[in-house]
């Protein structure tokens, strides 16, 4: 997240080193070495065990979209249509058009912007991203700043931080509670303190700086502005020091005042704005760089200085990171001057580039300055000077090795072994469950492109299902037929098939593949729950409560799965149960009312 996060949420942002802070600690020799090294293997078991636990959670469906209901819960949702379009528009693009790979245990990317005053986003475990109204206005809706904090949010995600950052924390915790413990160097409230500094520096920090980076790479490959993680830094440190409400984000003005060592997870504003600002110049072969937050500069020459646009605050150092950003995309994009297409702008001067987005700030400033022609002067002189140089060919090489890890990421998963392959599939089949076909049909592309697919016809039928959820019944129905065909005693395919044909409308069909699916396995509950809620759609009533009450039989811990009608016939002591806790829900909303009207009475 950009600044402040919630513990609760378990969102930590960084590689944890297992060093420690311990310097008022006495001699280590005084801890008895077989003692020490059992305590060693424990920390180590305990990190472990909480990694494992936070992995499998980060996989699971449910908890991904728990995640987005106690996001709501707790802070509602923006109620403002503009700001959820933009920020789907700018996370659509990341999604689809960045260059990434999302490990083979890890969900696709969901995100809600929340109705939160908070300066903040958020990465869950799950890859659920929460996304703060507070910083969506904070950032006046710049679709490159905003891109450049949800791309850092991403990474975190991607590199799977979180999980890791807190299982470490829980082994470091661990660690030097049981070193205090042999050593009684200090008091527990000292230890609770030394240890959340160790934490937010050791654990949190470092992968900051990696999200940023990463961040980074992602957002540019995605073609938005280079400039805009600088840009984003220069805003919310404008926003943190004269708008923020919030005195908990309040940034003084005056560097010296910031408390730089302090319990802070996060790298001081500047100090990212201008890491940021470095990788835009190393994006463009080291030509470009922003000085005073308002000159360009090519190779050491000046092209010319922004000025302040904005309408309520100074953003000449966004404008001067856009202007840049544009020249370093262009410097990366292309390896000659052709590819910048210099041209007459009908007003006397040159102007480049396209029109888009990326680099309107430039073609402004280079018609305010007259200065197409001199950019000219100086893009030709920076390309003359590479060969001499190397910055191109050092700009190749970077590339190229992040690239390679990326494939090796991405031949990493298509190896995966087939229960992590059969997890996918599962998680496809929990997305249609919640009506999200689109990520369903994410996962199973996913699972067809692996090279251990355990269960060709199941993954045609959970593919097929996607398809209905997702409205496409006629190529739901064409896999679903291709998944029978391939195993005709899956009992899996003519479930998903039967649920097709009831979405579909067609309930003869459905009922005669639940029919062949109970001729298959007469044990599986889910073909007697689904037939009886077919029937009952039917109206025949006789039929439904026949398929009920074998599913309870079956099954009989699942009785609330069974409509009250049926079920006070079937299992007359469960029926009792639930109108006795819907009594006392009745009761206790009635009390509360009650008590609630006479405290307004007595206002």
């Amino acid at each position: 997240m950009m600044r402040y996060r919630k513990i609760k949420r378990l969102v930590a942002a960084g590689i944890l080193t297992m060093g420690t802070i311990l310097a008022p600690l006495r001699p280590v020799e005084a801890v008895d070495a077989w003692g020490a090294a059992a305590q060693a293997l424990g920390i180590f078991a305990a990190y472990k065990s909480s990694l494992a636990g936070m992995l499998a959670l980060g996989n699971n469906v449910g908890a991904q979209m728990q995640c987005r209901i106690q996001d709501i819960e707790q802070n509602g949702q923006d109620p403002n249509d503009h700001d959820v379009q933009v920020v789907n528009q700018v996370m659509q693009q990341l999604v689809t058009q960045g260059d990434y790979v999302l490990k083979a245990n890890s969900l696709p990317f969901m995100w809600t912007v929340n109705d939160s005053k908070d300066f903040n986003a958020a990465c869950y475990p799950t890859n659920y991203i929460s996304i703060n109204r507070a910083l969506v206005r904070g950032l006046n809706l710049e679709p490159d700043e905003l891109a450049a904090v949800f791309a850092h949010e991403m990474t975190h995600g991607l590199e799977q931080h979180s999980a890791k950052n807190y299982a470490k924390a829980v082994a470091q915790s661990i660690g030097m509670s049981m070193v205090n413990m042999d050593t009684g160097s200090m008091d527990w409230g000292r230890l609770n303190g030394l240890v959340n500094y160790s934490i937010a520096k050791n654990v949190t920090l470092p992968t900051e700086y990696d999200a940023d980076e990463g961040g980074f790479y992602l957002m540019t490959s995605a073609g938005f502005n280079p400039g805009g993680g600088a840009a984003a830094m220069a805003r919310m440190g404008y926003y943190l020091t004269y708008e923020t409400q919030n005195f908990l984000e309040y940034q003084d003005p005056d560097p010296k005042k910031q408390e730089r060592e302090s319990y802070s997870d996060h790298p001081e504003t500047k100090l990212r704005e201008d890491r940021l600002a470095q990788m835009m110049t190393d994006y463009s072969a080291g030509h470009v760089t922003v000085q005073n937050r308002k000159d360009i500069y090519i190779d050491g020459k000046k092209l010319l200085s922004v000025e302040w646009t904005g309408e309520g605050y100074d953003n000449t150092a966004e404008n001067a990171y856009y202007v840049a950003g544009a020249i370093a995309k262009a410097f990366h994009d292309y390896d000659s001057i052709a590819g910048w297409n210099f041209r007459a702008d009908g007003e006397g001067s040159l102007t480049c580039l396209d029109n888009s987005r990326v680099n309107a700030k430039l073609r402004e400033f280079l018609t305010l300055r007259s200065a197409g022609e001199r950019l000219q002067r100086l893009v030709r002189a920076a390309y003359a000077g590479e060969a001499a140089s190397g910055a191109r060919q050092q700009l190749r090489v970077a590339e190229k090795k992040r690239d390679q890890q990326r494939y090796n990421l991405r031949e990493a998963i298509l190896n995966a072994d087939a229960r992590t392959v059969k997890k996918m599939r599962e998680n496809a089949d929990a997305y249609s469950d919640f009506g999200l076909g689109d990520k369903a049909q994410f996962q199973m592309k996913r699972v067809f492109a692996s090279r251990q697919v355990d269960n060709l016809a199941e993954s045609q039928a959970i593919s097929a299902r996607a398809k209905a959820v997702s409205g496409d019944f006629a190529g739901a129905v064409q896999e679903a037929n291709a998944a029978v065909a391939t195993d005709g005693k899956n009992i899996y395919t003519y479930l998903n098939r039967a649920d097709i044909y009831h979405m579909q409308g067609n309930l003869a069909k459905a009922l005669a593949d639940l029919q062949q699916a109970k001729a298959i396995d007469k044990d599986n509950v889910i073909s007697y729950l689904l037939s009886g809620r077919i029937y009952d759609e039917m109206g025949n009533k006789e039929e439904a409560e026949k398929d009920f009450a074998e599913f309870y039989r079956l099954r009989p811990r699942a009785y609330r799965e069974i409509p009250e009608e049926y079920l006070e016939t079937i299992a007359p002591k469960e029926y009792k149960e639930i109108q006795k806790e819907k009594a006392e829900a009745r009761a206790k909303f009635a009390k509360e009312w009650k008590k609630e009207q006479k405290r307004k009475n007595k206002q």
